[in-house]
């Protein structure tokens, strides 16, 4: 893939901007209706479009809003079995990414990591009660699914696909406070393009 060139006021996240779509997802997570750990495969839409400059006092963040949604395969004309919509930021003096995402089960988490402004490569992290890069979920879940750990990455590829991996560490009530991974990947395609102009705002 062609070496972006300009600026990149977005950073690491510079090269996410646009629309994707991904057809090989796999969910690996526990499901209580069968009592057992397996595998869900997945169709996947995502966009990621730039916001305006926000500023904290002294501190400037450039970023990004998004979507990502997706449905079982077979059930794509059906409801999607996950959504999540939030912003992915840069912090340039700092060098920090971070990814505030809300998810429609009832879970806000704030990640972030170090990164550097021309990385193909962007990890998250999360923990509950850290200060700075935390989690909150909903009192059904703590009680029954609670989350221990969120880490991501969000990797640009050579062919210039886009590759995310994410693994939510969660102690399961049901099984006696067994803790598991429930991991997510997919590699996503850009189909559309978002340039000055077109009206994305």
């Amino acid at each position: 893939m062609a070496e972006i060139l300009g600026p990149q006021r977005l950073g690491p996240l510079t090269w996410l901007v646009g629309e994707w779509e991904g057809n090989v997802g796999v969910d690996v997570s526990y499901h209580n209706k069968d009592d057992e750990t397996s595998e869900t495969s997945y169709f996947e839409k995502a966009w990621f479009k730039p916001i305006g400059v926000q500023e904290n006092g002294q501190q400037t963040l450039e970023g990004l809003t998004f979507q990502m949604t997706a449905w079982r395969h077979g059930e794509e004309t059906m409801q999607p079995f996950h959504d999540e919509v939030g912003y992915l930021l840069w912090d340039k003096e700092n060098g920090q990414v971070m990814r505030n995402v809300v998810f429609g089960r009832g879970i806000a988490i704030l990640a972030g990591g170090n990164a550097s402004p021309r990385d193909k490569a962007v990890t998250f992290n999360a923990t509950p009660g850290s200060p700075n890069y935390g989690i909150l979920q909903n009192k059904y879940l703590s009680e029954r699914a609670e989350l221990k750990d969120f880490t991501s990455t969000f990797r640009l590829n050579d062919d210039g696909t886009f590759t995310y991996t994410q693994d939510l560490v969660l102690r399961l009530a049901i099984l006696d406070n067994l803790e598991m991974h429930h991991t997510d990947t997919n590699t996503l395609t850009k189909v559309n393009s978002f340039h000055p102009g077109t009206g994305y705002n």
